[in-house]
């Protein structure tokens, strides 16, 4: 069971068909402009975990991209980077990569701005979190810059809501999608989630999670770029608990010693 299988009953709103998802892509685009002066412009972008692309064309869109690079373990998804260009009105060089995120400083060549956006940090452990980390700075330009949308999930979900072992997810397609506590990795410090489709309790995937904070990624990012810092959000009356992360200036003898020495498991 994979990702994949799950993702078609959880809606992420990121179909360009969907009018949800078409209404996020206008605050993402929103977003972008306002920070337009801390970002390279008539650069290359790299969308990292793209999906289908919504925050990579928003990015591209502001900033003028003469390229976008879209890189996802999921095929199909990329495919519609094309239909939100398309809305976009912007014709940028398109690229698709599929791949693994982890292996990003090999998947692609150089790039001015890489962007992981839809709060997607939980599905890196602290151990993918220092190669991601790497190989994106090795990717990045020498005044590149890295974006990364989260929330501090250890404040949010484990202080003011506390860990649930059994959630409801969402509903869809007449169906309610529950997910489940299965275990714990302490090596990896991951939460095991099972998701099941109910009333029929049936099994359609396992997730690994790492709830992150805030501060735990900017001070990975700081040993990776030279500039690491929040820019604060509001999330449900809550300051700093959303944000985007900025790094910028990658350090990439430290990336490249970091990478070589890193490769191997536990």
């Amino acid at each position: 069971m994979s990702l994949e299988e799950l993702y078609r009953y959880i809606n992420w709103r990121m179909n360009p068909g969907d009018e949800r998802a078409r209404e996020r892509f206008e605050k993402i685009e929103e977003f972008f402009k306002k920070i337009s002066g801390e970002l390279p412009s008539k650069g290359r972008v790299l969308d990292i975990c793209a999906g289908t692309g919504i925050a990579g064309v928003a990015l591209a869109k502001v900033t003028g991209a003469r390229r976008l690079t879209v890189l996802d373990a999921r095929k199909d998804d990329l495919e519609l980077a094309r239909e939100w260009l398309r809305m976009a009105g912007i014709h940028p060089e398109l690229r698709m990569v599929q791949g693994d995120a982890r292996e990003v400083g090999k998947l692609v060549d150089e790039h001015d701005v890489a962007v992981l956006w839809g709060f997607t940090m939980p599905h890196f452990d602290p151990f993918d979190a220092v190669r991601l980390f790497a190989g994106v700075a090795l990717s990045l330009s020498d005044d590149g810059v890295f974006l990364i949308e989260d929330m501090d999930r250890v404040y949010w979900i484990m202080y003011r809501i506390g860990y649930r072992r059994f959630l409801v997810e969402g509903r869809r397609d007449g169906h309610t999608i529950a997910s489940m506590h299965e275990g714990y990795d302490f090596v990896r410090g991951t939460f095991k989630r099972g998701y099941y489709l109910l009333p029929e309790f049936r099994r359609i995937s396992g997730v690994d999670f790492h709830y992150w904070d805030i501060s735990t990624q900017l001070a990975i990012g700081r040993m990776f770029f030279r500039e690491a810092r929040l820019i604060p959000g509001e999330s449900r009356g809550v300051e700093n608990t959303w944000g985007v992360l900025y790094f910028r200036k990658p350090r990439k003898d430290v990336a490249g010693l970091v990478l070589e020495d890193f490769s191997a498991p536990l």
